[in-house]
């Protein structure tokens, strides 16, 4: 089995360096292309470069697309008359839906949105199938993806959420945690580092503990907060005053999810 990655960006060439490294047998060799030339001159030596998206498509078995979404419809007419009749096309673009890429190639197509939480192999990563793809492709494709960490399959209609909780929520969470660092700044004379050092180690094995164990939330909650005690304050309090700025931030970033998925949509039906 042959990959293909297009586009050797910040992602392609994370993709590329994970699937070369996982070590899969069944994985003969990792092709890659890119617009620029020039960002394929030092790669390393357990990739091999193609002259055109054209050469990698009639390479490969599974073909990653990691490009803008602008970019997404060239690079499918270039390589629509060139990809193997079993080959299995990925996008790593979520505004881009299968119908859009279906009005270009009737082909076998999945859809992968990974976390940046993939360069410690623990990603939360996002797959969703159209109805070209058999059970053969999806166990492909997923143990592939599994060398970045847990893959979660969705239809393509949760996308947009699944997307929210796992692909944006490192930096959701890592706004989050800025706020209570800084604000608990305002109350000691610990150094800043110390204090950020002390609540991502906590807020790590805080989920840690919730995975091995099976907790909820609450529980979690109901282990800490004893009654009438310290930490039953200050739940309350986000309780009460968290609830609107994360329905808020939701509202948001889903509203300008569907202006960027309208954007490609106008993107993909004009011109040729």
């Amino acid at each position: 089995m042959n990959i293909g990655i297009i586009g050797y960006g910040s992602m392609g060439r994370m993709l590329a360096q994970k699937i070369a490294a996982s070590g899969y047998s069944e994985i003969q060799n990792v092709f890659v292309a890119n617009r620029s030339k020039e960002k394929l001159i030092s790669i390393p030596n357990e990739l091999c470069t193609c002259k055109s998206n054209a050469e990698l498509a009639e390479k490969s078995d599974i073909i990653f697309v990691c490009v803008r979404p602008s970019d997404i419809k060239p690079v499918i007419k270039e390589i629509k008359d060139s990809v193997k009749k079993d080959a299995l096309l990925v996008s790593l673009n979520g505004s881009v839906t299968f119908e859009m890429l279906e009005k270009l190639i009737q082909h076998k197509i999945a859809k992968v949105i990974p976390s940046v939480t993939a360069e410690i192999n623990r990603s939360q990563t996002l797959v969703s199938y159209n109805n070209f793809v058999i059970d053969k492709d999806k166990t492909n494709l997923e143990k592939i993806l599994s060398c970045m960490g847990n893959v979660v399959v969705l239809p393509e209609n949760e996308i947009g959420m699944g997307s929210e909780l796992v692909s944006c929520m490192p930096g959701f969470i890592a706004s989050m945690f800025d706020v209570v660092c800084k604000s608990a700044k305002k109350h000691t004379s610990l150094q800043d580092e110390q204090i950020i050092k002390m609540v991502l180690n906590t807020v790590s094995a805080t989920g840690d503990l919730m995975i091995q164990k099976g907790l909820s939330f609450e529980e979690v909650v109901a282990r800490v907060a004893t009654k009438g005690g310290i930490t039953e304050e200050g739940s309350k309090i986000i309780y009460e005053q968290f609830p609107s700025t994360a329905d808020a931030m939701f509202q948001k970033t889903l509203d300008k999810r569907k202006q960027t998925a309208q954007n490609a949509a106008k993107a993909f039906g004009s011109g040729e």
